[in-house]
């Protein structure tokens, strides 16, 4: 594993966000959910698809806080233009398992 520096890290602007829409993707390659992120401020709201159909459902995830780097450039993911990447780690089977603060914290506040 190569090291890294702190100026680095910083690079990564990763925020919170709060999810304020989330909708099935049934036309992607792996089960996905279309989302869209509030983060407050100049970033408002960014869309994104994340593979999280295993343990979450677009209803379930509505008005719930993620994690999501916000500075990478946008990438079309299928027919989904995703401008953020939301934070996950894979669980014992490999299936996304969301980052997030163990309790509310203000939309846009950024990781350090």
């Amino acid at each position: 594993m190569a090291e890294i520096t702190y100026a680095d890290f910083a690079k990564l602007d990763i925020r919170i966000g709060h999810v304020t829409q989330a909708e099935p993707y049934p036309e992607a390659r792996v089960p996905a959910i279309k989302l869209w992120v509030d983060f407050g401020g100049d970033l408002g709201i960014k869309k994104s698809s994340a593979q999280l159909a295993d343990h979450y459902t677009p209803e379930a995830l509505v008005g719930t806080q993620v994690l999501a780097v916000v500075n990478f450039p946008p990438r079309q993911i299928g027919k989904v233009m995703s401008e953020i990447l939301v934070l996950g780690v894979p669980d014992e089977a490999g299936k996304v398992v969301l980052m997030r603060p163990d309790q509310d914290v203000p939309i846009g506040g950024r990781l350090f």
